[in-house]
């Protein structure tokens, strides 16, 4: 259900070894999980017919919601 861009990309450095690196790649991570959050927050209030309007079953939309919020 993912479709903004990830934050993975703004965040990566030519030297992933890099120790000041590491909370970039950490603070891309917490920004990737709450906009998981949110959004699964935001599909999880949409009615039949607005899921239908987005194309999404239920089932699709039961599998989304039953992910942990780091996948």
């Amino acid at each position: 259900m993912e479709r903004t861009l990830s934050s993975d990309s703004l965040f990566q450095d030519s030297s992933s070894s890099s120790k000041a690196s590491l909370p970039l790649r950490m603070l891309a991570n917490l920004m990737l999980w709450q906009r998981r959050l949110s959004s699964r927050h935001q599909l999880a209030r949409l009615d039949a017919r607005l899921l239908a309007d987005a194309g999404i079953s239920e089932s699709q939309r039961f599998e989304e919601l039953s992910k942990p919020f780091w996948r």
